[in-house]
């Protein structure tokens, strides 16, 4: 499994809007996804931004109605939407919604979005009065109707000078969401997997909290290999300053309990649970009502032992059923295999993944992982160094095995 985007033909449209800007960062984007992005520029978007700044950054021929008239005029448009397997029109302008609400052919985009037989992507931008409208807002739902998927727009401060929806969504986001749409027929479509992520917070007082260096990234990463196999994901995370993948549902708690709270609240249904997040072992067993003064004398704190979520868990399956398949991490400074394996057969685990914490290149707030991959059944697999997205890859993957059939 990779990036769904990868290898896809991306039909770009880009409409009359001083957020043509922005479309020159999207065609990039998506090249560096491994798209292979057409674009086609209507008249009004050739006052904005040129043919030539899009065929530098997609090395391919960047078309106008130009195009529509020449030598090969009569079949141009029919190659270029028989070809795309998603047609997105960013930025999409009242104009542009209204030609192809009403089935227009009267521009080498609308004859082209006309040819095609694929998805097509909106991402309107225009003042905000233009927008709300009664004509756009019927243009809109008539296309959405149709099966037009619209990303946006966003509220925001506009080139009129007043402020409300109306902006262009940012080009990742529009590169997530059709990340997102492409993957809803892989493997896991229909499943319904729960993904922790991040390291856990006790309160030792209102202003400090006992935690670990846990930056939640394989968690997250988790989450997107998940979406992009097809997957209903929701991710149950600590606070982070991550991006939550866009599809993913998100559900933010601190404490070791209230994980515990919201693993148990998704379990009934769910096909995989993968425990990635970082739990506290401990947590204050009385945290202080205020906040502990400095009074030079040392500090002694009685710690109690939190819940074991993993153990709960395969207790409880071992009644419902559910989870399906269930995923443990294994984050140890030494005797990495055989706590793992301890860890493993104690909790029910299908598999586990197991990180030296202590190597300085893996595993903690590094962007790499060296994992060893046990399994219930004795095998084991040990993956070399790579990214945390290749590792989330490699254990969807897995995943995918257990509950795909």
């Amino acid at each position: 499994m990779s990036n769904p985007l990868q290898g896809q033909h991306i039909l770009l449209g880009v409409t009359g809007s001083i957020a043509a800007y922005k479309a020159a960062d999207l065609a990039s984007k998506l090249t560096q996804a491994g798209a292979l992005v057409d674009v086609v520029l209507t008249e009004g978007a050739q006052h904005f931004i040129t043919p030539l700044t899009f065929q530098s950054v997609t090395g391919r021929k960047a078309y106008t109605d130009a195009d529509l008239w020449g030598g090969e005029g009569h079949v141009t448009h029919i190659g270029l939407g028989r070809a795309a397997q998603w047609i997105v029109v960013a930025p999409a302008s009242a104009n542009t919604l209204a030609r192809l609400a009403h089935g227009l052919g009267d521009s080498l985009l609308s004859l082209a979005v006309l040819a095609s037989h694929c998805p097509l992507v909106l991402a309107p931008a225009m003042d905000v009065g233009m927008f709300e409208h009664p004509a756009t807002q019927a243009n809109v739902e008539l296309l959405v109707q149709r099966g037009a998927h619209l990303i946006g727009p966003a509220e925001g401060h506009l080139a009129s000078g007043l402020t409300g929806r109306g902006r262009m969504v940012e080009p990742g986001e529009i590169v997530a969401a059709l990340r997102y749409l492409a993957g809803r027929k892989g493997p896991l479509a229909g499943r319904r997997i729960v993904i922790t992520a991040g390291g856990t917070q006790e309160p030792l007082d209102p202003v400090r909290v006992l935690t670990n260096r846990s930056s939640g990234k394989q968690g997250f990463a988790l989450a997107q290999a998940a979406l992009d196999a097809g997957a209903e994901v929701t991710l149950i995370a600590t606070p982070t300053a991550l991006p939550v993948p866009y599809g993913a549902r998100h559900v933010a708690v601190r404490s070791a309990a209230e994980l515990l709270a919201a693993v148990q609240a998704e379990l009934l249904g769910a096909d995989a649970l993968i425990m990635a997040a970082a739990v506290a072992d401990f947590r204050p067993a009385q945290p202080a009502a205020d906040k502990i003064k400095k009074h030079g004398a040392a500090l002694t704190l009685t710690l109690e032992p939190t819940e074991d979520i993993l153990a709960l868990t395969g207790a409880q399956r071992a009644q419902t059923g559910w989870p399906r398949c269930l995923v443990g991490f294994a984050a140890e400074s030494r005797d990495l295999l055989e706590n793992a394996q301890a860890k493993l057969r104690a909790k029910s685990l299908d598999f586990i993944v197991a990180n030296d914490i202590s190597a300085t290149d893996a595993g903690f707030e590094t962007d790499t992982n060296r994992v060893v991959l046990l399994f219930a059944d004795g095998r084991s697999e040990t993956l070399p160094l790579m990214s945390k997205a290749e590792v989330a890859e490699r254990v969807i993957a897995e995943v995918v095995q257990r509950c795909a059939s």
